[in-house]
């Protein structure tokens, strides 16, 4: 199954671990199947699909898939970006004028992917993007900048990082929820279908029995 290279605290490679790899591993394990993951630059996940050399995908990354003979399974995990600011600041962001006057770093790409929201901050010399998510809440912590453009858990899952590994202390933040979450837009993808059913009944069961939470704190909670 293909998955993207590095994506803490959902996928880290060099352990085979992380929040995603566990739950579809587990998953697809109820009905006595193996995980064997194969790691690839994110845009290059569903092209391994489609070219066969997988036998599923973590994602479609908006692609169609079943074009191909691809057979969705239920989302294991949700991606939920949000706009982080300091609570001590008191800010409000509901609408993009909100963002006026504030200065925002945010994931390459994201200026693309939200252009109603970013491209007046952009255009004001305002916005900046940042690879290195870890950099992003030091940068907050520091008021280095006002707003942190983030997925909810791989900012919380930094913070705790940075407790654990330096003297850093984290200052409480207010998330602000900007955009509707679409579980769809975070579906595996299978070639064969009875492994996808296969995979949706063991991801029931994860969730039914407490099981779903468990890696999730495991990863997100002190």
């Amino acid at each position: 199954m293909a998955f993207g290279e590095k994506i803490p605290p959902f996928c880290f490679p060099e352990s085979d671990s992380g929040i995603e790899l566990e739950i579809i591993g587990e998953a697809l394990a109820f009905k006595g199947h193996q995980l064997k993951p194969r790691y690839y630059p994110l845009a290059r996940v569903p092209l391994t699909f489609r070219q066969g050399e997988v036998d599923a995908a973590m994602t479609d990354l908006g692609q169609d898939l079943s074009e191909i003979g691809a057979h969705y399974g239920n989302p294991a995990v949700i991606y939920q970006n949000v706009l982080v600011t300091l609570k001590g600041r008191k800010l409000s962001i509901k609408r993009p004028e909100d963002l006026k006057g504030l200065s925002v770093v945010a994931f390459p790409g994201a200026a693309k992917r939200y252009p109603e929201w970013l491209a007046a901050s952009e255009q004001a010399g305002l916005y900046f993007e940042q690879n290195n998510q870890e950099l992003q809440v030091l940068g907050l912590n520091k008021a280095r900048y006002d707003v942190v453009l983030s997925d909810r858990s791989i900012f919380r899952y930094f913070e705790l990082l940075l407790e654990r590994t330096t003297l850093f202390k984290a200052k409480s933040v207010q998330m602000h929820e900007f955009t509707e979450v679409e579980p769809d837009d975070y579906r595996p993808v299978f070639r064969d279908p009875q492994i996808r059913d296969d995979f949706n009944a063991g991801l029931e069961h994860l969730k039914a029995t407490g099981r779903y939470q468990e890696i999730y704190d495991h990863y997100l909670q002190q």
